[in-house]
C-alpha cells in the first residue's frame, strides 16, 4: 500500500471541544465536514481513546473552531499532543462559552461552529460524531485557514497518534544524515525532524544551524516540546 496516497486526500485542522466549566477539553481533529446543508449539519471524527469523546457524549454538544494557517505550535502542541486527562488545555487558551454551555475556542481561529449532536457512528478506532448547527461565527473574513497539507508540507508536522490519518513513520538508514553531513534529531513527542539543513527559520534558527548549536529554550516548531524531547536518529 502506497501511504503517500492518503497525503493527496484534502483536509483541514480544527480544535473540536466539549465539557462544561468543571470538565472540559479538546483536540486537534483534521475530519470536519458539512453533510446537510438544511438543517445545516457538520460531521466529525472522534478517536475513541481521545478524552473528549466522553465529553462529547455526556454533553450532547461540540464546538468546531477552523483554526488559521499560522497557527502557533505552541496551541498545536496542546491540543494536539496532550491529554485533557493531565491538563487544563484551556488554563492558557482564549476561549467562549457557547449556548451548550461547552467552550469554543477563539485563539488562533478565524471561525468557529457549535453543534448540538444528533447521532452518532461507530467505526472501529473512531466514532463519527454528526451535530447540528446551532450557533457559529466569521471571527477573520479574510483569514486563511490552516490544512493538514501546509501543516504536514510546510510546518513539516505530523498527525497525532489518535488521529484518523497517523501513520507510525520508522526512520530509515537514509535519514541519519542531512546533505550537509549534519546530524538529524528527531522529537519523541510528535516525530518532527530537525534537519539542520534546513533549520527552523520561523524559530529563529538560521538553516545550516547543527542540532547542538540551537539554544537551549528552542522548542519543537511542531508540538512545541523542549529540545530535551529529541533523539538522535541513529
Amino acid at each position: 500500500m502506497n501511504t503517500e496516497a492518503f497525503f493527496k486526500i484534502t483536509y483541514g485542522l480544527y480544535i473540536i471541544s466539549s465539557g462544561n466549566d468543571d470538565n472540559k477539553s479538546g483536540y486537534i481533529g483534521n475530519t470536519a465536514f458539512q453533510v446537510t446543508a438544511e438543517p445545516p449539519q457538520i460531521a466529525i471524527a472522534c478517536n475513541k481513546d481521545n478524552y473528549t469523546s466522553n465529553l462529547i457524549d455526556k454533553s450532547g454538544a461540540f464546538s468546531i473552531s477552523v483554526l488559521r494557517q499560522k497557527t502557533s505550535s505552541d496551541l498545536i502542541g496542546l491540543f494536539g499532543y496532550k491529554s485533557g486527562k493531565d491538563t487544563d488545555k484551556f488554563a492558557t487558551t482564549t476561549y467562549i462559552k457557547g449556548k451548550t454551555g461547552i467552550p469554543i475556542v477563539t485563539s488562533d481561529t478565524i471561525a468557529w461552529f457549535e453543534c448540538k449532536l444528533v447521532t452518532k457512528f461507530d467505526v472501529g478506532t473512531h466514532i463519527i460524531y454528526i451535530g447540528e448547527i446551532i450557533d457559529n461565527d466569521l471571527l477573520i473574513a479574510d483569514g486563511e485557514p490552516l490544512t493538514y497539507d501546509y501543516y504536514r508540507n510546510v510546518k513539516k508536522g505530523k498527525a497525532p497518534k489518535n488521529a484518523p490519518t497517523y501513520i507510525k513513520e520508522v526512520a530509515s538508514k537514509t535519514t541519519v544524515k542531512s546533505s550537509s553531513g549534519g546530524a538529524k534529531y528527531q522529537c519523541l513527542v510528535c516525530d518532527h525532524v530537525y534537519d539542520p539543513v534546513e533549520g527552523d527559520p520561523d524559530g529563529g534558527i538560521a538553516p545550516g544551524t547543527q542540532f547542538e548549536d540551537i539554544p537551549d529554550d528552542w522548542v519543537c516548531p511542531v508540538c512545541g516540546a523542549e529540545k530535551s524531547e529529541f533523539v538522535l536518529i541513529e
